[in-house]
């Protein structure tokens, strides 16, 4: 069953049954026919269709985002936020894609040789509850810039803006939502040429050995727990205030947060007492009030599976500074800013990911300590580096295993760069050219 629910209600806002497994056969069927239709009319005409897309999405922007906050709990101005960028993303894919889509013609004995690249066919993508509208228009727009047909497995609890989302996609292009039950998804992977994945590395090992065994092209966007090193000659001052926003942004609920506060020495006590401050001033509340800054989490169970990880971290002998207890209310979804100190190698939170406004703070020697507590985790998504001495964060950004290092500035993902993990982080990108080329066939020509 696919469903919304009201984050802060708890009132029932659309409902839905998966999709037989006639309905997909259908649904399939026809997108191939249409994909061969859409790859055959070029790339200048997919493009402007894409491009009368983010208009129409444009124009449908505010409802969306206010669906956003309903069903997923953020900020309300954090989904507005989202839907900007994801229109942003559409456009610069409609500028970029013919250019890096062109044939490349390469000098060899023959007459002519060329490399071109070509679609797969119908891309299969399983997508999370956090950023609905923008996981989509992520790994879709610069599929279908080079041909493909894209089928979307929505999270059932964002049922309702997923709905809304493909009403503005139309008919026109060979996009739409499948309402796959959990236990069809492996023979839709079957059935299907490629697989796009983002949520948690449980999820994604699963998924990734069913596309293995059926020998389909596979991205996974899998979980993150980012380090967030500060060493002793940064700025303290603009490394709290960016450690704030980098771990509550969300309510915490992005695999691309700074999860993991690694501190040197001799800036370990003022950069704490700085941070502290700016996690006192968060303000609970409604996600549709703009004064609210600590949004709701999403789910119940979400909620309780944080407060596991931090009180598996105070038995394990972590010290609490900041948050840390339920609220009273049983009903409720919130759970307050946590920072936790001392977060040792018996503790949870040093390995496990953290999906919620909990943080934990680490201390290292020096910087070369602290490049070790980063490495010594199963994810590799992204890191952040403050240090006034740039030359040296370079080559320490050298040393971490991440798909991304941010220097002075926390992690976060920007269109005209590529995006994605190493180790439990998943592999492939996502973004910029580099996500433009994972779901085509790089195909070589040679003419006599």
């Amino acid at each position: 069953m696919f469903y919304s629910r009201n984050v802060v209600s708890n009132t029932l806002l659309y409902e839905r049954p998966a999709d037989s497994m006639d309905a997909f056969s259908q649904s399939l069927a026809e997108m191939r026919t249409a994909q061969r239709r859409f790859a055959a009319a070029g790339v200048q005409a997919r493009v402007a269709m894409l491009a009368a897309f983010a208009d129409r999405l444009e124009a449908e922007k505010t409802k969306l985002a206010r669906m956003i906050c309903e069903e997923v709990g953020r900020c309300l101005r954090e989904c507005e936020a989202e839907m900007d960028k994801s229109v942003s993303l559409i456009r610069y894919y409609v500028k970029l894609a013919p250019q890096l889509l062109q044939h490349q013609t390469i000098a060899t004995q023959a007459s002519l040789s060329q490399v071109r690249f070509e679609p797969l066919g119908v891309v299969l993508a399983v997508m999370p509850w956090n950023y609905p509208v923008w996981q989509i228009i992520r790994f879709a727009v610069p599929a279908l810039c080079s041909g493909n047909a894209c089928l979307v497995k929505p999270a059932p609890s964002v049922a309702r803006v997923t709905a809304a989302l493909f009403d503005i996609v139309g008919s026109e292009l060979p996009w739409r939502a499948t309402w796959l039950a959990h236990e069809d998804v492996e023979y839709a992977i079957a059935k299907t040429d490629a697989l796009a994945f983002t949520g948690s590395a449980d999820v994604g090992r699963r998924l990734a050995g069913y596309a293995g065994s059926h020998l389909k092209k596979s991205v996974m966007e899998l979980g993150g727990s980012n380090a967030f090193i500060v060493l002793d000659d940064a700025d303290i001052a603009q490394a709290a205030a960016d450690a704030c926003y980098a771990r509550f942004r969300d309510a915490g609920q992005s695999c691309n947060a700074g999860k993991r506060i690694i501190l040197t020495k001799g800036i370990a006590a003022e950069f704490t007492r700085l941070f502290l401050e700016h996690c006192r001033r968060l303000t609970p509340g409604c996600p549709l009030d703009p004064d609210t800054t600590l949004a709701p989490l999403h789910r119940k169970d979400l909620q309780l599976q944080v407060h596991e990880q931090v009180q598996d971290a105070l038995e394990h002998g972590a010290k609490l500074l900041l948050g840390g207890e339920l609220p009273n209310e049983a009903d409720t979804t919130f759970y307050p800013a946590t920072v936790l100190d001392n977060i040792t190698p018996a503790c949870r939170m040093y390995r496990e990911e953290v999906f919620g406004p909990a943080v934990g703070i680490f201390h290292a020697r020096d910087a070369a300590d602290a490049v070790r507590l980063a490495n010594d985790n199963p994810f590799g998504l992204g890191a952040s580096i403050y240090s006034a001495n740039l030359d040296k964060a370079w080559e320490l950004g050298q040393q971490i295993e991440a798909g991304s290092v941010f220097i002075n500035r926390h992690t976060s993902s920007d269109l005209r760069l590529p995006f994605g993990g190493v180790k439990d982080s998943g592999f492939g990108r996502e973004l910029s050219e580099f996500g433009l080329y994972e779901f085509v066939n790089v195909k070589a020509y040679w003419q006599k």
